[in-house]
């Protein structure tokens, strides 16, 4: 199961990345088209859905590897026992706020189909397209949470914390900046 979820969260930060390169193309043929007097006005809208399906995507990959924003100020201060009960109860905390998340962007979406619901720009687009990929990617990142408060319920360390620290022993410390 390890190797799976490890390989769902690498192909949606995968997922993401090409959604980056397409803003990057996107924006780039934007640019040279408005040189030439090519009107490109449905461009801003499919790089805002791809700006959101890039952000949504990768944010399991990021949790996992530690990139995600952490206070760990009172974390490093605490003994191991007290570290790992703040632990739980923030894994816990986080796990009932993502997947409110995940549930609220589910049920969005559902209605944005069963309602039929267009986008409003240049060239119309079922809303729930673009949405699905904000489902995904709260779904994935309250899995990860999940995946994360079982690992350290079971007296494992953090996957987030490990993450970070091999990449300190390796002299990385470009995600600290």
């Amino acid at each position: 199961m390890r190797k799976f979820l490890d390989r769902i969260y690498l192909a949606a930060a995968g997922l993401a990345a090409l959604c980056v390169l397409a803003i990057c193309v996107l924006m780039i043929g934007q640019s040279i088209l408005r040189e030439f007097g090519v009107a490109t006005g449905a461009t801003n809208d499919f790089v805002a859905w791809l700006c959101a399906a890039a952000a949504f995507l990768a944010m399991a990959h990021a949790f996992k590897h530690g990139d995600f924003v952490r206070v760990t100020l009172l974390l490093e201060k605490l003994a191991p026992g007290p570290r790992r009960a703040f632990e739980v109860v923030s894994l816990v905390i986080a796990c009932f706020a993502i997947g409110y998340l995940a549930f609220w962007a589910t049920r969005f979406t559902y209605e944005s189909w069963q309602f039929k619901d267009m986008s409003n720009g240049l060239v119309a687009v079922p809303l729930w397209i673009p949405q699905v990929t904000f489902v995904v990617g709260a779904w994935l990142f309250f899995i990860a949470v999940l995946d994360e408060m079982v690992l350290v319920l079971r007296g494992n360390r953090p996957t987030y914390v490990t993450s970070v620290e091999e990449r300190h022993a390796h002299g990385d410390f470009s995600a600290d900046l």
